[in-house]
């Protein structure tokens, strides 16, 4: 009972020198870090695409020329970040991503036409705090005059918002942005639709072959900093651009407490557990009080020796086929483009997409493998890729701020799974 007496007093003075169950929140600051890529396919780019957001932590990633249609519905989503996309429809090639982290206030705007592949999404912002409008746009080398005027006006009705981002690859090479010039037609009503809503083009380098093709707008001075062109994602010729969006967003902050088990001092709670007389506290109890007295003494060791965090599901969870190696190589990859040693680039992204590919295969197959002992971690991959859960529809649902009306399947499609297309009210 004395040896007891002297764990308690142990633990009275330890907890004096410790607060117990703080909960630690996630970084602050009024940046979003942003990625724009022209990837020309992801489907042998996604798995270096995901380290690479990992990584970096990016807030926001910015897609053109995705090839994607249904059958990537399993492979697009990307743990912690919610995604837009707009496909081509009908045709290879072509279509534009986003993807915005979960932990943001944001919807999409649609005003339903397919002709031009432009996405924009409203990001709320804080209380009393401008919301700000982010765009992805591919506009094809050869298009109609008819889809660029359509462009024009979704780009005259969104620049009405207070702060406009937008981002894609325009295939514009005749134009000259340093003197605001350009040879064709179509180039030069280009450049007035940018005058006319007082955007600034704010890349400089060259993105592809020595063309600037990839181009970021911004219609208010002080919103977009720290634009860098660099490394390429794998086999594309055309470079990333990476920028931050200066801007207070609503942020969702989890209020659910969790165990932190990373930052656990497991030596302390042994140190606990050993000071802990079991035999003598245990003598003479029944079942159901010694159950009770080892839950209550391993609980009160538990919040001495794992801190508590909130529970920050928005950073996603770490690949399973990611390690250490794959985190030097990327880095590595990014430090040769840094320093402008861009010969034997090529060479390190051949072999990091194939290191990539072959991990992702051999993990893919030692779960099958293993799937009648260990399902759990089978089930678990299996849901990291379902298709990304889609936001609640605004209640206005157009560029124009044309009324949503709900729509339901139609009895035919409920029933039979046929007739998929989807009936108003």
């Amino acid at each position: 009972m004395r040896k007891c007496n002297q764990f308690t007093d142990y633990i009275a003075e330890f907890t004096q020198m410790k607060i117990t169950g703080k909960v630690t929140g996630g970084r602050i600051n009024t940046q979003l870090k942003c990625i724009y890529t022209n990837a020309r396919s992801t489907d042998d780019k996604q798995e270096e695409l995901e380290a690479m957001v990992q990584q970096e932590n990016y807030d926001i990633v910015a897609i053109t020329e995705t090839w994607w249609d249904d059958i990537h519905n399993w492979s697009a989503a990307m743990d912690g970040y919610k995604l837009f996309r707009r496909d081509r429809q009908g045709r290879r090639g072509g279509g534009v991503a986003l993807y915005v982290r979960v932990c943001f206030d944001c919807l999409e705007l649609n005003d339903g036409d397919d002709t031009v592949k432009c996405l924009w999404i409203r990001i709320r912002g804080k209380a009393n705090k401008a919301d700000i409008m982010v765009g992805a746009c591919y506009r094809p080398p050869n298009p109609d005059e008819e889809a660029d005027e359509i462009f024009y006006k979704q780009l005259g009705e969104v620049s009405q918002s207070l702060a406009l981002v937008l981002v894609g690859d325009f295939n514009l090479p005749d134009v000259c942005w340093k003197y605001n010039t350009a040879g064709r037609k179509q180039s030069r009503r280009f450049l007035e639709c940018v005058e006319d809503n007082f955007l600034t083009q704010l890349v400089s380098e060259p993105t592809r072959e020595g063309a600037l093709l990839d181009l970021l707008f911004a219609n208010r001075e002080g919103l977009v900093s720290g634009v860098m062109v660099g490394v390429c994602l794998g086999h594309s010729d055309h470079e990333m651009i990476e920028f931050s969006i200066l801007g207070e967003v609503r942020r969702w902050i989890s209020r659910t407490a969790t165990l932190n088990f990373r930052k656990a001092d497991f030596g302390l709670f042994r140190s606990l557990v050993d000071r802990v007389p079991w035999e003598a506290v245990l003598k003479g109890k029944g079942v159901q009080e010694g159950w009770t007295f080892f839950k209550k003494k391993i609980l009160t060791m538990q919040e001495l020796a794992v801190p508590m965090c909130r529970k920050m599901s928005q950073w996603g969870r770490r690949l399973a086929w990611l390690n250490r190696e794959f985190w030097l190589e990327l880095r590595e990859k990014e430090e040769f483009m840094t320093f402008g040693r861009r010969g034997r680039q090529l060479r390190r992204t051949t072999r990091l997409s194939e290191k990539i590919r072959r991990a992702k295969v051999q993990l893919e197959l030692n779960l099958a493998t293993v799937v009648k002992d260990n399902k759990k971690c089978f089930y678990e991959y299996i849901s990291s890729k379902r298709r990304a859960k889609e936001n609640l529809h605004p209640l206005l649902d157009s560029l124009t701020v044309r009324p949503f009306v709900p729509q339901v399947p139609s009895p035919l499609s409920w029933k039979t799974g046929m007739g998929s297309r989807m009936k108003p009210l």
